[in-house]
């Protein structure tokens, strides 16, 4: 894939960072497999990466810090696995559980 390509054309510049924006959306299952498989492979090499995802699942599996964005404004910084076991914000925690008070008011 064309994002496959351009990761390996970053990746031999030997970036110290690696910024995404939402490097998987819209992709088929086998292709976020690939993309993952090649990011866990930039950050065993020592690049640090800063992405942006709305998957969970993702987040999860590539990340080890989160920064929980809501309306603009961080609302919370915490390692993955406290994130997700003990979120400290009501928005992050009703992002996880897939009440998004957008949908609420409808």
């Amino acid at each position: 894939s064309r994002l496959a390509v351009a990761l390996a054309r970053a990746w031999v510049t030997g970036p110290r960072l690696l910024l995404l924006d939402e490097p998987t959306a819209s992709l088929d299952p086998s292709s976020v497999d690939a993309i993952e498989r090649i990011v866990r492979e930039i950050r065993t090499e020592g690049t640090r990466i800063l992405m942006t995802t709305h998957n969970l699942g993702q987040a999860t599996r590539l990340a080890d810090d989160v920064v929980f964005i809501d309306a603009g404004r961080v609302c919370e910084h915490a390692p993955v696995q406290r994130f997700f076991a003990r979120p400290a914000s009501q928005a992050a925690r009703l992002y996880i559980q897939g009440e998004l008070p957008w949908r609420m008011a409808f």
